[in-house]
């Protein structure tokens, strides 16, 4: 099982920009995802979660403007980011709890994307 995320970039403050995160591989189900960024100098932080049955949480800072999604068919968790701020530039990673074929329990990491904000 392989996480490939994409997505990031520069954008002006006020703008958008949507992540993914898919899963590929043998993989029969995507149980959960996590979205986490880091900037310099500051810890990680958890941003945004989904579980399979389509429950989602967000960090104070990102509720109302982020928005995580997924579709089960592609294997796939998107972030939706709108309304950017500079203090959302950071580094972003998906960690994903899947489960494989033909069984098990499958938890790693994506490669992260860079996401500034900046004008």
């Amino acid at each position: 099982v392989q996480l490939v995320e994409s997505g990031g970039g520069l954008v002006q403050p006020g703008g958008s920009l949507r992540l993914s995160c898919a899963a590929s591989g043998s993989v029969f189900s995507v149980n959960s995802v996590d979205w986490y960024r880091q900037a310099p100098g500051k810890s990680r932080e958890l941003v945004a979660s989904i579980i399979r049955n389509g429950t989602t949480s967000y960090a104070l800072s990102v509720k109302g403007r982020f928005t995580i999604s997924r579709d089960h068919a592609k294997n796939t968790v998107y972030l939706q980011m709108n309304n950017l701020k500079p203090e959302d530039t950071g580094f972003y990673r998906c960690n994903a709890e899947v489960t494989p074929l033909p069984r098990g329990l499958w938890n790693g990491w994506g490669q992260g994307t860079q996401v500034t904000v900046s004008s």
